[in-house]
């Protein structure tokens, strides 16, 4: 609002002396009463430009997508002729000598007028507030480049994790276990180990998913490791169906389970504890601390990621707890966004 009372004193000063220079060969006023009519060219165009912003939102690229683009345009110059025709009417053509004492305006001054508000009024719309809002969309569009580019580089990194050639050594080493003690398990443990990857690559450029689909895939990610460490590690589930409309960034909840594999040891006397529930709006992942013997150097990047893309998405923040006996994170259950 102080962006648009600055402009509309700077505008109603420069169109005031024009006009004074043009009427009178100087931009000098010797009278209070001149003075006064700038006040009213002011009120004007402070309106005017109040009543662009809510025309811009009315004719936004989101807006009114079934007219034509060419009818679309002429309504939109339309409709800032008329409402610069409504404020010449509240403004410019009561008497002036309510306000303006010693000036006679002529019928032919009062038409040059209107005709001259609504060019000014087509020109501060389409240069100023059309160039604000053009602005505001290149914003947006690199707000959802930079958001886009965060939910690639979760991707590669989850990626990057399961084809880590430790992970895929793992893997088959438990996998060619299976196959000659228990043939059945090792079917399921291949089952899901492709159910992994192939949620992994589904996800492709989306930025948010079915809080239901991601717990496939982070469901699918824990039989792996509970398969893999046996009794070292127990993963408990509290997500009410209820919940599993709401949305979350892909891959972010299988980043957690990866940051608390990484960061902690797991005996089958101690082992590991994650605990994934939903509550208050909150997707929470809560592990306890048993910090690995072999310590592993930690860049924060798995969170920061997480922390980066909920910030495109929404003022909620991702909570991070960690407390000497337990480590908390909290995730933002997001709304499906509007079709």
């Amino acid at each position: 609002m102080i962006r648009k009372i600055a402009l509309a004193a700077l505008a109603a000063v420069g169109v005031f002396h024009v006009a004074v220079f043009i009427q009178s060969g100087t931009v000098w006023v010797g009278t209070l009463a001149g003075y006064q009519e700038l006040l009213r060219v002011f009120a004007f165009l402070l309106s005017t430009f109040w009543a662009h912003a809510h025309v811009a939102r009315l004719f936004g690229a989101d807006r009114l997508t079934r007219l034509p683009a060419s009818a679309k345009a002429l309504l939109e110059g339309l409709c800032v002729v008329v409402v610069s025709l409504v404020f010449w009417l509240v403004f410019f053509a009561p008497p002036h000598h309510y306000l303006v004492p010693v000036v006679e305006v002529s019928p032919q001054a009062r038409r040059l007028s209107l005709a001259v508000n609504a060019v000014l009024s087509l020109f501060f719309y389409y240069f100023v507030e059309r160039e604000h809002s053009r602005q505001k969309l290149e914003q947006e569009g690199y707000r959802v480049a930079q958001l886009q580019k965060e939910t690639y580089q979760a991707q590669l990194e989850a990626l990057q994790n399961q084809i880590d050639p430790h992970f895929l050594f793992n893997s088959l080493h438990v996998l060619g276990s299976l196959i000659h003690l228990d043939p059945d398990r090792a079917v399921q443990f291949l089952g899901q180990l492709s159910e992994v990857y192939r949620a992994l690559l589904d996800t492709g450029a989306q930025t948010l998913v079915p809080l239901g689909r991601e717990m496939g895939l982070v469901r699918a990610y824990a039989h792996l490791l509970e398969t893999r460490f046996g009794d070292a590690l127990r993963v408990e589930w509290d997500v009410a169906p209820a919940w599993e409309h709401f949305q979350v960034p892909p891959t972010a909840v299988q980043m957690l389970l990866e940051n608390a594999i990484k960061h902690n040891g797991s005996t089958t006397r101690k082992p590991l504890r994650i605990r994934v529930s939903a509550a208050n709006g909150m997707l929470v992942v809560e592990n306890n601390r048993q910090p690995r013997t072999d310590v592993v150097a930690s860049t924060h990047t798995g969170l920061r990621n997480i922390q980066r893309r909920y910030q495109h998405l929404t003022d909620r923040p991702v909570e991070i707890e960690p407390t000497p006996a337990s480590f908390i994170v909290r995730l933002p259950l997001l709304n499906a966004p509007a079709a």
